[in-house]
């Protein structure tokens, strides 16, 4: 099977007219998917996204387009994907805009999650369900381990998977069965008033979730009444987690934490610039003992961690207690594997980041398959669900009593409606040309 062709878009929906997604630093996003169409010689197509939030979507777009040359002509059924992927992220001039980060590593994702979702297709299977019949060997050789092996070697990750395949299969049918904890942050958005948030919160709770997060980071008062309200709302059992989209400078976020410690928060997310390893380092010290009864409140981040070495120097700081990985951000679905086993290495639980366009619909699958393959824990593991943009996917994501039911469609769920590709792109679209 050959690649024959490609089609990128420029798709964008208007969620600022509602405040969808809005937080601290974002007030005003749109949000916005360059996706990926691989057109291939025996008529599969694969498809692959990358998420911003309106402006700058047109330059992931030709980034995207700049990889052309190494997507149109490549042979899908023998490709080394591993081999693939850092194709796209070391040609020598390309590479120069980063290096692995910025708007070139978020177009390399959105490809490189496109040719994955074709890969599974070929296969008939789930990305899941894909990766986790991969033997150890087979895994360890699709990443790239250039700058990781002072603190993972692959002959480590090895062993790592290997001490999981035992269990394999019985997990897979428990987690098909069971899904996969979730949280919601529909709830929480920043440009929500009061009476909105108890609301969203108490239908979250009704819906089966066991814990959901709010914004914060912009006016510490307005913080302490949303934080009331909500816990007001759901009672003490559920947990609330908390997220500043790095709005703060270190002293600044554990004081502002500590002036929330009273209301129980589970996490804080994004304290600080996602850059600032030893930062995250000094609030999660600042925070060991700040919660009820001098428990930790953890810190989370990840996001917008660009690339698997940040990750690790994260984890080698013992900066964070909770990993975010992102589906496109990093270099997609292969990068992404190198991050799962640095979090399962250092014994630290991956939350991932999900909500956007499609973010849930992929995430999803590198959860379920953590759990089959890689961690085989549950433990302090919960999957971000946001209630929005779902129904312009071929396969959206299905919760269920607070959990995420396993996706069973063959590929990685990230096909758009055709109709959607019509109407929300940029800037010609109709749901566009109204403006």
């Amino acid at each position: 099977m050959k690649i024959t062709g490609m089609r990128v878009h420029d798709i964008r929906f208007p969620t600022s007219r509602t405040l969808d997604g809005s937080d601290a630093m974002n007030p005003d996003p749109d949000y916005s998917a360059a996706y990926v169409e691989l057109l291939t010689d025996d008529g599969l197509t694969g498809y692959g996204l990358t998420f911003t939030i309106g402006r700058g979507n047109d330059v992931c777009v030709a980034a995207i387009e700049a990889m052309r040359s190494y997507v149109v002509g490549q042979a899908v059924d023998t490709v080394d994907l591993g081999e693939f992927a850092r194709r796209l992220t070391h040609d020598s001039q390309l590479r120069w805009l980063g290096p692995e980060k910025g708007v070139m590593h978020l177009a390399a994702a959105a490809v490189i999650n496109a040719v994955w979702d074709l890969t599974a297709r070929r296969a008939g299977l789930p990305l899941w369900r894909l990766l986790s019949a991969y033997t150890p060997d087979q895994t360890v050789d699709l990443i790239d381990w250039r700058y990781l092996t002072d603190a993972l070697t692959p002959a480590a990750a090895v062993d790592l998977l290997t001490d999981r395949v035992a269990g394999r299969g019985q997990r897979a049918a428990e987690i098909s069965v069971a899904g996969y904890p979730a949280y919601t942050t529909s709830a929480g958005w920043l440009g929500y008033d009061d009476a909105k948030v108890t609301r969203l919160a108490q239908e979250a709770v009704a819906d089966g979730f066991d814990m959901i997060k709010l914004k914060v980071g912009a006016d510490i008062e307005d913080d302490l009444r949303r934080f009331r309200a909500a816990r007001s709302a759901v009672g003490s059992g559920v947990r609330i987690a908390v997220d500043a989209n790095q709005r703060w400078d270190v002293p600044e976020a554990i004081d502002w934490m500590k002036r929330l410690a009273p209301l129980d928060p589970y996490w804080i997310e994004e304290p600080t610039s996602p850059d600032e390893v030893l930062g995250h380092a000094a609030i999660r010290t600042g925070l060991r003992e700040a919660g009820p009864g001098g428990r930790p409140i953890r810190v989370a981040t990840g996001e917008h961690v660009h690339n698997r070495v940040m990750f690790k120097q994260l984890l080698q700081a013992d900066a964070i207690d909770v990993v975010q990985i992102d589906a496109c951000r990093v270099g997609g679905v292969t990068e992404n594997l190198a991050i799962l086993l640095l979090a399962a290495a250092f014994g630290k639980p991956v939350c991932p980041h999900a909500g956007g366009v499609g973010l849930c619909e992929l995430v999803q699958h590198f959860s379920f398959y953590d759990y089959v393959a890689v961690s085989g824990s549950l433990d302090g593991r919960h999957l971000e669900y946001v209630d929005h943009l779902h129904e312009h996917f071929v396969d959206p994501v299905v919760i269920r009593d607070g959990r995420y039911l396993a996706p069973e469609r063959p590929g990685f769920s990230a096909q758009m409606r055709s109709d959607t590709l019509t109407r929300y792109a940029f800037p010609d679209g109709p749901e566009w040309r109204v403006q």
